[in-house]
């Protein structure tokens, strides 16, 4: 195993601790998930309630500035679902073709945030676009890692200051040998993506 290989699995190591942590930040305030749907308890229900602020109060609050903003925030969701469309039937159609396993949108896009009862109505739709947009980019950064594995899987001179998630698999840049010998191996390196689907 490589230094490379051996840091990636720690730091996958370190991302299943921290979304077990996360899971149990969740067990502390009482809510449970069943069949994709968050349940808190009514108790809890009454207290996030009572903590909502009304959203004429929120509107005012956020200023005459913040509200001008408003068009360019959501003008961006026009491209963003045409972006949604364009990928997910480039993956649909390519990914077959090519052999490479599928990106499941909703490992990415997750939205639930609008079932705070502590959240006003404003604030929910500000969190469904937010959860839909932040996940939409995931998606798409996950469709284009598998792309560029299979098409281009050398890395860069320089190192990009966020790598994907395919990246460690990449041949080293400038060692046309090992190029031309490992291209197919490693545009078929999937094996990690097909464990990971059989447990979904």
């Amino acid at each position: 195993m490589s230094k490379i290989d051996d840091i990636i699995a720690r730091m996958e190591a370190l991302e299943k601790e921290l979304a077990g942590e996360f899971e149990q930040v969740g067990t502390d305030v009482r809510y449970t998930i069943e069949r994709k749907k968050v349940r808190f308890s009514r108790e809890i229900r009454r207290q996030h309630r009572l903590l909502a602020k009304k959203w004429a109060s929120y509107v005012y609050e956020s200023g005459f500035l913040m509200i001008l903003t408003i068009p360019v925030i959501w003008g961006a969701a026009i491209p963003a679902l045409l972006m949604d469309l364009t990928v997910s039937a480039y993956q649909c159609i390519c990914f077959p073709v090519y052999g490479i396993p599928k990106v499941r949108r909703g490992d990415y896009i997750v939205i639930d945030r609008q079932s705070l009862s502590y959240l006003n109505w404003i604030e929910k739709l500000n969190c469904i676009y937010c959860g839909y947009f932040n996940g939409l980019l995931a998606f798409v950064r996950e469709v284009a890692a598998r792309t560029e594995q299979y098409w281009c899987p050398v890395r860069h001179a320089r190192t990009p200051k966020a790598t994907h998630s395919r990246y460690h698999l990449f041949l080293e840049y400038g060692d046309a040998e090992n190029y031309r010998a490992r291209l197919e191996t490693v545009r078929r390196q999937f094996d990690d993506l097909k464990g990971k689907a059989g447990r979904e």
